[in-house]
């Protein structure tokens, strides 16, 4: 099996605020919504990375906290990114070292998803 592309699909309670902080602070653009009409899902994409969101009809699941997902981002300068988000966005944990060879931090998004956004260190 040849996998040519990765595209999560994340739940989400509310779409527009969803859309509204991957643009606003992370510099995504919203490639599209469907249906035309009140919209369950839109997909975002930046560079090479895609990911699409959708309300889901039971989100009783947010409630419960049934699943957990994190989403990785290697970023060129993640100490810039960093300074540019630390105070827009909650963090989840600051710039730091870690022992597997990457410099990193966390955000939390508007619908609670922990994102790591890392470099190699070289």
């Amino acid at each position: 099996m040849k996998i040519k592309h990765l595209f999560p699909i994340l739940a989400t309670k509310d779409l527009e605020q969803t859309i509204e902080f991957y643009e606003k602070h992370l510099g995504f653009e919203c490639l599209g919504k469907y249906p035309a009409e009140n919209p369950c899902w839109a997909s975002l994409c930046k560079s090479n990375v895609e990911i699409a969101f959708t309300v889901p009809e039971d989100t009783r699941s947010f409630e419960k906290n049934e699943a957990y997902c994190t989403i990785y981002l290697n970023v060129k300068n993640v100490d810039e990114v960093y300074e540019t988000l630390r105070e827009k966005v909650e963090i989840a944990y600051p710039v730091k070292d870690f022992d597997y060879g990457m410099r990193e931090f966390g955000i939390r998004d508007c619908n609670g998803y922990i994102l790591h956004l890392g470099e190699n260190i070289e």
